[in-house]
């Protein structure tokens, strides 16, 4: 299995996560393993273009693939299909669920509050987030910060982007994330597994999946992706 295929429509792009299990969306340090670099320029983003149908998909694959998404390598947006992502969240967690994570001190206090508000109000819009937590000028600081954080940890995804409608029921506009916690988006099915490896064992299962799609890449680059 080679991470090679061409997106020309959303079912392309589904199809790619279920059969890749990890599909960056923007370039990255490795080459070739993005979406970004499988996709036809027609439905892509250029300045000319009025619509951009890659960007509108992303809510519809997030439900349809069933899978994960946020940004949870380099900082960058990525999907990640439910059995691999139990794993990533497993390796990135080292084994701890977030409030034991703050109780021994591995997470700030910033980071507990903003995981905090969107954990009681999952599914909750970024800006409802912010309203809530007193996210602006004056108020609290490192919003984006700690959101990148909780979800390069795998505590935080991005359930779904809410677009706003015109009164004739049109969507327009950029999509807002709307944010939830991987246990109340997959439930059951993710709260009953994710820790069933050790986080070495997580670990060496992520290498092993990305060798084999990732063929002729160090493993030392794939070490630095994953971390």
């Amino acid at each position: 299995m080679v991470f090679d295929f061409t997106v020309r429509t959303k079912q392309d792009l589904i199809d790619a996560v279920r059969t890749f299990g990890i599909v960056p969306f923007f370039r990255n340090s490795i080459p070739g393993f993005s979406l970004e670099e499988h996709v036809v320029p027609s439905v892509w983003y250029t300045s000319e273009s009025a619509e951009w149908p890659v960007w509108e998909w992303k809510g519809p694959v997030i439900f349809e693939a069933n899978c994960a998404y946020g940004k949870f390598f380099e900082k960058k947006a990525a999907f990640v299909s439910p059995e691999w992502f139990r794993e990533l969240a497993n390796y990135r967690r080292d084994g701890y669920d977030f409030d034991a994570r703050y109780d021994d001190g591995l997470s700030s206090r910033k980071d507990k509050d903003l995981f905090d508000l969107i954990d009681a109000n999952a599914p909750v819009l970024s800006r409802t987030v912010k309203a809530l937590g007193n996210y602006r000028k004056g108020g609290r600081t490192g919003f984006e910060t700690s959101l990148t954080r909780l979800q390069e940890q795998c505590y935080v995804i991005t359930g779904d982007f809410v677009y706003p409608v015109d009164r004739h029921g049109n969507r327009y506009g950029w999509g807002t994330a709307q944010y939830t916690t991987p246990e109340r988006f997959f439930g059951a099915e993710f709260s009953d597994a994710v820790y069933s490896n050790s986080p070495e064992r997580s670990r060496g299962l992520l290498l092993e999946h990305l060798s084999s799609v990732l063929p002729g890449t160090e493993e030392k680059d794939l070490i630095r992706f994953l971390k």
